[in-house]
């Protein structure tokens, strides 16, 4: 990352650790439904190789619980006033998988090159300022022959859903996410790294509003 954009990311972090301190008393209840589809597929996907999994963006710990016993979890966030309502999740449901819990920008991850078994990043991408920036890191952190375990809503090519959605684009920045999140933004990326493969991509539920892609890092 050009210092440029690092720059203008960490500007945008700004704004949505902002929009994360107001999401934080009430995140649970709006959106424990609508996203429980998809964090149980993505951990059970990230968890199948067992050992140690990088949780990107846990904010107040949603899928802690839904981690088996037998691995361990680390997970990080952006936003302290999110991850402390992670805390309280992990100690009040006596979480023993949950091996740490850090503040952390998931584009400067202060973990060491091939580290992890898994990476599990639910509905991180469409938040982050820098998709690509964020998705080197998980690359380079997770260990050859391990997954990238991503879910995010993926935004219509054409037709009426995509005109909202780029007009929601552009009046959403407080939200903290955008509704508008090519396919092509994954995608790309994909195919310019030798070492990342397509593994799994598929629709989940409700209504097909959300995707699972699993990546595996081959070498």
């Amino acid at each position: 990352m050009t210092e440029a954009r690092r720059e203008i990311a960490q500007l945008e972090n700004a704004h949505v650790e902002e929009a994360y301190a107001r999401w934080a008393p009430v995140y649970d209840l709006a959106f424990t439904a609508v996203m429980a589809p998809g964090r149980r597929a993505a951990v059970a996907a990230a968890q199948r190789r067992g050992g140690l999994i990088l949780d990107v963006g846990v904010g107040t710990g949603l899928e802690l619980p839904m981690f088996d016993p037998d691995v361990s979890v680390v997970g990080v966030d952006l936003s302290e006033p999110m991850l402390r309502r992670a805390q309280m999740r992990a100690a009040n449901e006596k979480l023993l998988q949950v091996a740490g819990l850090c503040v952390m920008d998931a584009t400067r991850l202060a973990f060491p090159a091939a580290h992890f078994d898994a990476v599990v990043a639910p509905y991180v991408l469409t938040v982050v300022p820098d998709p690509a920036a964020t998705l080197d890191e998980l690359a380079r952190v997770v260990k050859p022959g391990g997954e990238i375990v991503l879910v995010n809503h993926v935004g219509a090519e054409s037709g009426p859903i995509a005109w909202a959605e780029s007009w929601l684009g552009k009046k959403s920045a407080s939200l903290g996410w955008r509704p508008e999140f090519p396919w092509a933004i994954l995608g790309d990326w994909i195919a310019a790294r030798s070492d990342m493969r397509l593994v799994e991509r598929r629709k989940i539920a409700p209504l097909g509003l959300f995707t699972l892609a699993r990546i595996e890092r081959i070498n």
